[in-house]
């Protein structure tokens, strides 16, 4: 018995450096990955905001790509984003906001400071749809198809880099007919 103890902190060791191996094989291993990816987004369910279209489950099943962007007054890389977010709202993209854990009076005053890219808004105070979706933190945005299916979450402010090397290509891809 006490050889067979012997084997275990070895055994979990060469298990746990397995893990480890595996992980730095993937593509980017410092990407999080999404377990939504190619899955129906969950379901809107946010307070209205003032002054603004609100997002709802329909506006997200709604036919076209679309990004769903999570933000805060208080994050600031949702600061850096900012403009890159409000370039793709004149470009016509539907870009649907969600203001996480905030207060109603800051999140209007940044959108006052910096812009409103955001064609509807809610506001999700405990974060309740966010641990739905899955969101480590802000700024996170989903790329979403028109059939209301998450294509890519891409944590961490989009700027004009990722934006063409990452964003735009997933939304050709959610563009792109499905057979």
């Amino acid at each position: 018995m006490a050889k067979a103890l012997m084997l275990v902190p070895p055994l979990l060791f060469a298990g746990l450096a397995a893990t480890f191996f595996l992980g730095m094989q993937r593509e980017n291993p410092d990407e999080l990955p999404s377990a939504l990816a190619g899955k129906p987004a969950p379901a809107v369910q946010l307070t209205g905001m003032t002054g603004a279209a609100p997002f709802t489950d329909a506006t997200l099943r709604e036919p076209g790509v679309k990004l769903v962007n999570y933000w805060a007054s208080w994050c600031a890389p949702c600061r850096v984003e900012a403009p890159t977010l409000e370039k793709l709202a004149a470009e016509g993209v539907a870009i649907h906001g969600v203001n996480y854990k905030d207060k109603p009076e800051n999140a209007q005053a940044f959108l006052a400071e910096l812009g409103n890219p955001y064609a509807t808004m809610g506001a999700d105070p405990n974060g309740r749809m966010a641990l739905d979706w899955g969101v480590y933190g802000v700024p996170e945005t989903y790329v979403i198809d028109g059939e209301g299916r998450i294509i890519l979450r891409f944590p961490g402010p989009v700027t004009e880099r990722t934006l063409q090397e990452t964003i735009r290509p997933a939304m050709e891809k959610a563009a792109a007919p499905t057979n």
